[in-house]
């Protein structure tokens, strides 16, 4: 097995239950998983979203917040959470992990953003496994650049990683809206971002496509353009990431453009 640098994204749906608690099976598996890549050779990087979720959770708040102030103060708590979570977890296997926080102002500068690459490096040469989120506690918008799905496929151009996995509450990307057309098939590997791939997500332009798979068209898109592939899993098993770092056909695979 080649040795990659992975870059795992993890959305809220997959961390956590419906009530915005923990799902602490699928976290301890997740994390087992990622320390086994890691022992094995690969460098490994996680995108975590969850934490306005988890603090909303623990915070025992009715509803996730929609207010921008409350949406902070519940991932300014759901923060600890996460990254005690995920410092126990890793420990276990006896990983160290480092938490980087950024905002749009952070990836828009370049200064900023060399600092920020530098970092990860270092990061990296020390054998540390890097957790990055948006720093929603002072962040008042999404990230200037898209969602945490674009974020992480940033991240994964900036550090040349070899594979972007956006380990979602879906399988991948369906030839049709598997909710309303049963018939859909799952595409297994996407060669180019055509335009019918496109219509889709409901178009690039759109907010919405199928389960959020506009802005995961989006990041596969720029991983493409950089060489980077880019997988998109159900998370709800977070083993499929064996099958995923040995290339095995799970999800749908978006091909890095080569030379």
């Amino acid at each position: 097995m080649e040795n990659k640098r992975i870059v795992v994204k993890i959305g809220t749906s997959t961390l956590a239950h419906p009530s915005g608690l923990l799902n602490i099976r699928r976290v301890e598996e997740l994390c087992r998983v990622l320390s086994d890549l890691k022992n094995a050779g690969h460098e490994i990087i996680l995108v975590s979203s969850g934490a306005i979720g988890m603090g909303a959770g623990k915070l025992s708040l009715p509803h996730r917040p929609e207010d921008t102030p409350t949406k902070q103060a519940a991932a300014a708590v759901g923060q600890c959470e996460l990254m005690y979570t995920y410092d126990k977890a890793f420990a276990e296997y006896n990983h160290t992990v480092a938490q980087i926080l950024l905002t749009a102002a952070d990836v828009d500068h370049p200064d900023r953003f060399q600092n920020f690459h530098n970092t990860m490096r270092r990061l990296l040469d020390l054998k540390a496994l890097p957790i990055i989120n948006e720093n929603d506690t002072v962040a008042t918008e999404e990230m200037g650049i898209g969602d945490n799905d674009t974020l992480a496929a940033v991240v994964a151009v900036s550090m040349e990683a070899d594979l972007l996995i956006l380990l979602s509450d879906i399988d991948g990307l369906y030839t049709a809206d598997p909710h309303t057309h049963p018939e859909a098939t799952l595409i297994a590997e996407i060669p180019a971002l055509t335009r019918e791939i496109w219509e889709l997500a409901g178009g690039s332009g759109s907010s919405l496509g199928t389960g959020g798979m506009s802005t995961k068209l989006q990041a596969a898109d720029i991983c493409t353009q950089a060489g980077c592939d880019m997988v998109i899993a159900n998370g709800s098993s977070p083993s499929v990431l064996y099958d995923i770092a040995d290339g095995k056909p799970v999800g749908s695979r978006f091909c890095g453009k080569k030379g």
